[in-house]
């Protein structure tokens, strides 16, 4: 089942932020905990960034969290940014698997991201092309 855009989770809040396709995998936030042993940091920079996305395009993709201990395994900057936010949900695939393959997971799922390179020139003509707000939502200034 699919919930609608004004349907609620229980308790009767609203999770428009969530989107449509995601909201069946809605669990409370603060079931989830921060990856203590999260190699990758969020500075504050990072984070006002990641709220801005989340303001503007909404929760999009789900976190990933290990059944054991509700850890975060993929997705905690989104946490700790959701929460600045006030979200009380958060779409979750939750994994139900050994501390080892979570571990190596949250490793591959940060690695495999940096390991990509930016095609300046098509990423600079396609910055030119939105206007500012949507270009600073997209985590890039002047």
């Amino acid at each position: 089942m699919t919930l609608s855009k004004h349907d609620t989770q229980p308790g009767g809040e609203t999770v428009s932020y969530i989107a449509d396709a995601l909201r069946p995998l809605a669990i409370p936030i603060e079931s989830v905990n921060l990856d203590a042993a999260n190699a990758r940091l969020h500075p504050d920079k990072n984070l006002e960034a990641i709220v801005r996305s989340l303001s503007r395009f909404g929760q999009r993709l789900p976190i990933v969290v290990q059944k054991q201990g509700m850890v975060v395994r993929a997705g905690n900057g989104r946490v700790m940014a959701a929460r600045k936010m006030g979200w009380k949900w958060i779409a979750a695939v939750v994994v139900d698997e050994e501390s080892v393959e979570a571990t190596a997971y949250a490793i591959a799922d940060n690695r495999t991201a940096e390991l990509a390179n930016w095609d300046d020139d098509t990423l600079a003509s396609l910055l030119q092309s939105l206007p500012d707000d949507a270009r600073l939502d997209a985590g890039f200034g002047d």
